[in-house]
């Protein structure tokens, strides 16, 4: 083998480095020139558990802050025990082409009970107080995305003051340091209030203020404790809040717990969790909690590094870097989103806790939209995209502890309303597990939930290939998932086929027999436990009845403008411009339709998203980077990028037929539906990626879609289906180098344009290749 010179070595190694320079770390900051006025403004910390927004206040700082288990309501079965008896006559009705009746009676007797499922809320507000700091100069607030470090710092009367912000997962509690750059220059108030009705905030002559709740509709409480030390000076009560007079250093720590312990019991002490938070962290100083904090979180952060090339914007605020992307497309704020996303990610899905919702782990609304829970006809589901690829998988624990939870309540929902076997989850799930249909037939009743979210085992072993997950935890999931489409499909008397009916195309086109959607996630799925149960070697008759099953679902179709099918009639509107693309499934998240095995329908599904036009909600044009990265079209998903990280609201055209447009970025780079979502954040993240890296065909291809606009850059820790981390860079649109190691002992195929590599490997192996996939 000819050896690579040795100059070539020190520059592979020197854009492998770990280390993060001055300048890595300032293109992984969000900076603002003045304090957050609107919540869309303010800045996430959170920890899993705990979640708050950093307002930044210099007279007033506003720290609004959420627990991860405080919802309305209270443990319940949703399903419906008599549902099963309307299955048959809701279904002939569809097939009469009856379909008001059938929603109607799918209405009035096959939906949950209740209707809606409940609310996720609000905790509360901590408020600091500052006389005098009205008149500031040098402000700057800003999150280091580098440290999960938020931080506050402006002069005022000569004294340069500092707040940082963190959300520790190690402690599980969040903690704020004040400090000034002159003697016991300290002093603010501090206080605790809530939106809840009849709260109470009780300061003590210990430095602390305890906050307890009740929520108005439900069995749910909670209390919130915060501990004031300082350095210097000192605290005092003044009526419900306390006041911190002429110090020179002060800590807070926060801790919230409400009476959750699991779906079924509502038992819990939320007065000694907090307390036994709280009286840990005494012991510590802030340095301490700070020092563990960032240590816990780089060593998930860290894995990963993205350089996209620069723009020329890096010195402004990110705000005003967000109003000029309508303008020129922001390279290096694109990178920064995908570390947002990763950042996100990190603060609202650590491992133990419950996984992200609608609005990740942040909510400051008693009736936030779509009540801020789980909508798992997309959004729940888009949220993990980013997990696995962007090397943090740890975050799918917490999707996983939820749908090890919703799973008993699938199964009741599978034999009430379907006379199943296995579990189902229609399109909404909530803290109590809720998984029988709501809010209305036609859009309710999608049967699909629980595939999809089987999809994501499926997933979390192919890029690890951990056979201790797939056998103990993944299988029995996916197997019951499996089991109730089996028994679920029924034989369509117009063609033959087996069809899911009743269902629905999220969320579009009302109550139907065969949408296209759900025979990708199910065909999906049945291949997913077909081959599960040859790698286990279990299962093998349960496998042989999925394979027979296989060949009689219905087949995907092309209508009359050469699209692909949403429904088995040729009844798509190409003037439909709905923000959902649900019959694109297969091409992603999914797999089946691809440009390899059937061309034919790529160009269908192309066709499709044509029709259905750029335009869209924050979460819809993510989907779309992502789909146009499938296609192979870098310059268009790149686009889509361009009008995801727009300030929102500046929409090129008004969507319609169920579209929505004004899709794009607030100024704390949440995504906007509009109202906020987290979806998008994640989706885009992803989406991203898969312009840079495709694995999904049995072997791993580099810059897939790589569009002109990004000529050179840089990925470090990028992860590929089966077992493999990548470090690479191109330049002038060129390959430059890989560097592959091996996590699991797989075969590695590898592609770059017309160019392949491919060798058998072992766990831990370390392969260096030029840009034309020579091994050097």
């Amino acid at each position: 083998m000819r050896r690579a010179p040795k100059s070539f070595f020190l520059a592979l190694l020197f854009f492998l480095s770990p280390a993060c320079s001055a300048q890595e770390k300032e293109n992984l900051i969000l900076w603002y020139e003045k304090p957050a006025a609107i919540w869309e403004e303010a800045l996430p910390v959170g920890n899993g558990r705990l979640g708050a927004m950093i307002y930044g206040g210099t007279e007033e700082d506003h720290i609004q802050f959420n627990e991860e288990t405080l919802w309305t309501g209270g443990p319940h079965d949703y399903s419906n025990k008599g549902a099963f008896g309307y299955l048959g006559r809701i279904r002939e009705l569809i097939w009469q082409g009856k379909q008001k009746e059938a929603e109607d009676l799918a209405l009035e007797k096959f939906m949950s009970v209740p209707l809606h499922q409940e609310k996720y809320q609000p905790f509360g507000d901590l408020w600091l107080t500052f006389p005098g700091q009205g008149n500031v100069t040098d402000y700057r607030r800003e999150l280091d995305l580098s440290t999960a470090v938020c931080k506050t710092s402006y002069d005022a009367g000569g004294t340069s003051f500092t707040r940082e912000y963190i959300a520790s997962y190690p402690d599980n509690l969040i903690a704020i340091n004040l400090a000034c750059s002159k003697k016991n220059a300290l002093t603010f108030d501090v206080s605790l209030t809530a939106l809840h009705e009849g709260f109470t905030a009780v300061p003590d002559k210990n430095g602390m203020i305890t906050l307890r709740l009740k929520i108005k509709d439900g069995l749910l409480g909670g209390t919130a404790i915060i501990k004031t030390t300082v350095k210097g000076g000192r605290i005092f009560i003044n009526g419900n809040k306390l006041h911190i007079e002429k110090a020179n250093e002060a800590t807070i720590i926060l801790s919230a717990a409400t009476n959750f312990v699991s779906p079924s019991d509502v038992t819990g002490d939320p007065d000694a969790q907090c307390k036994k938070y709280v009286e840990a962290a005494v012991g510590q100083t802030y340095r301490q909690i700070r020092q563990k904090h960032i240590a816990d979180y780089q060593k998930y952060f860290n894995r990963f590094k993205i350089d996209l090339g620069s723009s020329g914007n890096e010195g402004l605020p990110t705000d005003a870097r967000i109003l000029k992307v309508p303008e020129k497309m922001d390279n290096s704020l694109a990178a920064i989103y995908v570390q947002y996303g990763r950042y996100l990610l990190l603060s609202s899905s650590r491992e133990g806790t419950y996984p992200a919702n609608l609005q990740g782990i942040w909510n400051d609304k008693l009736n936030p939209a779509w009540d801020s829970k789980y909508t798992v006809n997309i959004n729940t589901e888009m949220n993990y995209w980013p997990a696995e690829v962007l090397n943090i998988a740890e975050c799918h624990n917490a999707l996983f502890k939820m749908i090890g939870e919703v799973v008993p309540a699938g199964e009741k929902v599978a034999r009430n309303h379907y006379n199943a076997r296995g579990w189902v989850l229609h399109h909404n799930t909530d803290l109590w597990r809720g998984a029988a249909p709501i809010n209305a037939s036609n859009h309710g009743i999608w049967v699909s939930g629980s595939g999809w979210m089987a999809h994501h085992y499926w997933e979390h072993f192919l890029f690890g290939r951990d056979t201790d997950f797939l056998k103990n935890i993944a299988w029995p999931v996916m197997k019951k998932s499996a089991m109730f489409y089996a028994d679920f499909l029924v034989t369509d008397p117009a063609t033959g086929w087996l069809v899911s009916c009743p269902s629905n195309s999220p969320e579009n086109g009302g109550l139907v027999s065969g949408p296209t959607m759900d025979h990708e996630i199910i065909k999906s799925l049945f291949k997913a436990c077909i081959e599960s149960s040859e790698i286990l070697n279990t299962d093998a008759t349960f496998a042989d009845s999925l394979k027979k099953l296989l060949p009689s679902i219905a087949p995907y179709k092309t209508g009359r403008f050469g699209q692909l099918q949403e429904w088995m009639t040729d009844i798509d509107d190409p003037d439909n411009k709905h923000r959902h693309v649900s019959h694109l499934w297969g091409v992603y998240p999914g797999s089946e339709i691809n440009w390899k095995e059937n061309p034919g329908l790529m160009e269908a599904a192309k066709t499709s998203l044509v029709a259905r036009g750029d335009e869209g909600t924050g979460w819809s044009l993510a989907w779309k980077i992502n789909f146009w990265a499938r296609f192979k079209e870098g310059d268009h998903a790149w686009k889509m990028v361009q009008m995801l990280l727009r300030p929102q609201g500046k929409s090129s055209s008004q969507a319609r037929g169920g579209g929505s447009s004004g899709g794009g970025s607030y100024p704390n780079l949440f995504d906007a539906h509009p109202p906020f979502q987290i979806d998008g954040n994640f989706g885009g993240a992803a989406g991203i990626a898969e312009m840079l890296l495709q694995s999904h065909l049995g072997e791993i291809e580099l810059l897939p879609a790589l569009p002109q606009a990004i000529p050179d850059g840089i990925i470090k820790g990028i992860r590929a289906r089966g077992g493999f981390e990548l470090h690479y860079s191109w330049k002038e649109g060129l390959l430059q180098s890989v560097k592959v190691i091996s996590t699991a002992g797989s075969r590695l195929s590898l592609r770059y344009k017309d160019k392949t590599y491919v060798t058998e490997t072992k766990k831990g192996d370390v392969l260096h290749l030029d840009g034309n996939l020579n091994a050097i």
